[in-house]
């Protein structure tokens, strides 16, 4: 959406007095503020999601998604021995969907949903509401949480979509062999924008797949993701389990400005309505899963979506869905498959990362696989 001339916000505004009285703040911040103010924060005062939000993500796309996570969690429940009781987690649940189709799916393994205790990492009171309405379908009462610190310590199965994406990330542009770090601040008419500040990133903090990136180049850093995946791997080495991370982001360490700002299914500006637009960098899964790894865990993959759905059963699921329905659902069904799996739609660019304890394998990043129809 292209921003109104002379468009701003409430937010807007409490953030140049902030940077007037105390000079720029961090891309880290910027987001931080934008997203998660407790008073007009984007995720506190909406629901974002659907054709009359801003974005839609993949379990809106079709039911298939959540049953197809739900029984790959199941299947690592199993293969864990069956820990009862244990942590059925969701970080970032939207609506409660996937959870919601990930319970439904899973009535059908013995054992799982009685010893399972429903936790949810959310943090806005309108997507809580949503998620208990979502949840109370299927007989469930999760309990919520305000970060990963106070989930239950216990054995864990944990899955977060489109969770990573959102977290503050820190920006980096290089100057002259230097990582000089980027800065929100207000330019000659007093608007928001970006600068350079005194921050260095040190040598050893910087990925050796940039070396050599000329100036200009941008390379982003997201210690808030990685210090909740090394809590989670931390989790899964002592209590065991599995965790598994959907996203849209890159496999490999690379420079590249991925800040971007969505409304209304539309790129939007960065700062003209900070408070009215949804602010994401796409994901660095080698970072994540280095993290899992110096936790003394497992990181299998990333692969990308497609595969990783399509290996899981998403073809047979779709066909015993289509089966004796009218053209039109079968339509909305083939539709629905194109989009989770396409290479220009979500099944290039969303990656999925495995995390387990050490010595346990995780379809279908290992030669096994969970065909969803034959549960």
């Amino acid at each position: 959406m292209t921003p109104e001339p002379g468009e701003t916000t409430a937010l807007a505004e409490r953030i140049k007095a902030r940077i007037r009285a105390a000079g720029p703040i961090s891309v880290a911040d910027y987001m931080a503020i934008c997203l998660g103010d407790p008073e007009q924060g984007y995720y506190m005062r909406r629901d974002p999601l659907g054709l009359a939000g801003d974005f839609i993500t993949a379990p809106e796309v079709s039911q298939m998604f959540g049953e197809i996570v739900g029984l790959w969690l199941a299947h690592m429940w199993e293969a864990a021995g069956r820990p009862s009781p244990f942590a059925l987690i969701e970080l970032g649940p939207g609506r409660g969907t996937l959870m919601r189709d990930a319970l439904r799916a899973t009535r059908i393994v013995p054992g799982f949903l009685d010893t399972a205790r429903l936790n949810l990492v959310e943090t806005s009171p309108v997507l809580r509401a949503r998620q208990r309405e979502a949840l109370a379908a299927v007989g469930r009462q999760p309990t919520w949480h305000g970060s990963v610190d106070t989930l239950p310590d216990m054995p864990t199965f944990l899955i977060a979509n489109e969770f990573f994406d959102a977290l503050p990330i820190r920006q980096y542009e290089r100057r002259d062999g230097a990582w000089v770090e980027r800065m929100v601040g207000l330019d000659d008419d007093g608007g928001l924008a970006f600068g350079l500040g005194a921050g260095r990133l040190a040598a050893t903090d910087t990925p050796v797949a940039v070396d050599g990136a000329g100036n200009g180049a941008v390379l982003e850093m997201a210690p808030a993701a990685t210090a909740i995946v090394s809590r989670i791997a931390a989790r899964l080495r002592d209590r065991g389990g599995a965790a598994l991370i959907i996203d849209y982001g890159y496999a490999r360490a690379a420079t590249g400005d991925t800040l971007q700002a969505v409304r209304r299914h539309a790129f939007a500006d960065i700062f003209t309505t900070p408070g009215e637009v949804d602010l994401t960098a796409h994901v660095n899964f080698e970072a994540l899963a280095a993290a899992i790894r110096t936790e003394g865990a497992v990181a299998h993959g990333p692969i990308e979506q497609g595969p990783f759905l399509m290996q899981l059963g998403l073809a047979e699921r779709a066909h015993k869905l289509a089966a004796g329905r009218d053209d039109d659902t079968r339509t909305t069904i083939r539709e629905a498959v194109e989009r989770l799996v396409g290479p220009e739609e979500m099944g290039q660019l969303f990656k999925v990362l495995a995390a387990t304890p050490a010595g346990k394998s995780a379809p279908p990043f290992d030669s096994a696989t969970l065909a969803p129809q034959d549960r």
